[in-house]
C-alpha cells in the first residue's frame, strides 16, 4: 500500500459473547479470494517478506479458503470446534462479546472476534511454531473476510439466514447463501477481475476504512443484516441485485483493505501508528 498512507485501526475493543452453532460459510470461494487479492495489492514490501514463510508458496487469495476447505477434515477441532471461529451472534440489545481467556489456545476460541485475536497473538509470538503461524495466517485472512459478510453477525435463531428460504430467479436457496455466493457470482467475473474492478487507491477512503477495529467490522455486518432481514422477500430478482450488489462490493473492498492494514500492523515495523491495534485491549 502507498507508504504515505497512515493506516490506523483502533485497538480492538472486544467484549463477552452469545453465539449459536452454524455450518454456514461466509462468502463463497470467490468472495474470500477477492478479499485476499485486494489485500495482496496493498500490503507493504516489508509485510510481503515477513509473511512469505507462512504462505508456503501460495498467495493470500489462495490461502483464503483453507479454513472452509478443512471443515471436513478428521479430528475433534475440525469436526466440533472450528465452526465457532467463523461467526458471532448477540441477543437483541446486547453488545458483541469477547473473552480474552478463550484466545489462549485454538481449542477454546468461541467466536470470530476471539479467532481474530488468537491469530494475531500467534503471529506475533516469537515462540509460536511455523505450523502454528501458518495456521493462524490462513485463519486471519479468512476471518477478516467472514467478519464483513453481514450474516456472520446475524441472528442465532435462523443460523445467520441459513433457515430463511428465498427464490433467486426461481432457484431455491437461502438468505445466507444468496449473500455469500449468488450475489457475487451474479457478476460473472473471475476473482481477479472482480478484485481489480473494486480495488481502490483512494487514500482518504482507505484511511476511513482503517479507522476501525474487528469489533467495528462485526457491528457493521450486524447492522446491515438487520436491514437485509427486514427488506428481503421470499422472491428476489433484478431490483434486489441492483439495490444490494453495491453493498456486497463495498464489504469486499473494505475487507481487503482492512486485511492489508492489519497485516501491515502486524509485520511492518514502520507502521508505528498501528501499535495499539496489536494490544487488543478489553473494554471494561
Amino acid at each position: 500500500m502507498h507508504n504515505n498512507i497512515k493506516y490506523s485501526i483502533s485497538s480492538a475493543l472486544l467484549i463477552s459473547a452469545i453465539f449459536t452453532s452454524t455450518n454456514s460459510h461466509a462468502w463463497g470461494q470467490n468472495g474470500h479470494r477477492i478479499v485476499g487479492q485486494i489485500a495482496q495489492s496493498h500490503i507493504s514490501e516489508t509485510t510481503k517478506a515477513a509473511i512469505k514463510p507462512y504462505l508456503d508458496g501460495e498467495s493470500l487469495a489462495q490461502i483464503s479458503t483453507w479454513p472452509d476447505e478443512m471443515r471436513s477434515a478428521p479430528g475433534d477441532f475440525w469436526q466440533k470446534k472450528s465452526s465457532r471461529w467463523h461467526y458471532i451472534n448477540a441477543a437483541p440489545g446486547k453488545s458483541f462479546s469477547f473473552n480474552h481467556d478463550h484466545t489462549k489456545n485454538k481449542e477454546s476460541v468461541s467466536n470470530i472476534l476471539e479467532g481474530i485475536h488468537y491469530s494475531m497473538q500467534t503471529l506475533t509470538d516469537k515462540n509460536s511454531t511455523l505450523d502454528a503461524k501458518q495456521f493462524s495466517l490462513r485463519f486471519l485472512v479468512h476471518l477478516v473476510g467472514d467478519s464483513h459478510q453481514p450474516f456472520h453477525a446475524g441472528r442465532g435463531e435462523d443460523r445467520g439466514g441459513n433457515r430463511i428460504k428465498v427464490s433467486f430467479f426461481n432457484e431455491e436457496t437461502n438468505l445466507h447463501s444468496l449473500w455469500d455466493t449468488k450475489l457475487v457470482e451474479n457478476e460473472n467475473l473471475s476473482f481477479t477481475e472482480y478484485a481489480q474492478f473494486i480495488d481502490t487507491n483512494n487514500s482518504e477512503l482507505i484511511a476511513e476504512y482503517l479507522q476501525s477495529s474487528p469489533k467495528t467490522w462485526v457491528e457493521e455486518s450486524h447492522n446491515l443484516a438487520t436491514k437485509i432481514y427486514k427488506y428481503t422477500n421470499d422472491e428476489v430478482g433484478y431490483s434486489y441485485i441492483y439495490n444490494n450488489t453495491p453493498i456486497v462490493k463495498t464489504r469486499l473492498q473494505q475487507a481487503g483493505i482492512r486485511l492489508a492494514g492489519l497485516l501491515n500492523a502486524l509485520f511492518d515495523p514502520s507502521a508505528k501508528e498501528l501499535d495499539t491495534a496489536l494490544k487488543m485491549t478489553t473494554d471494561k
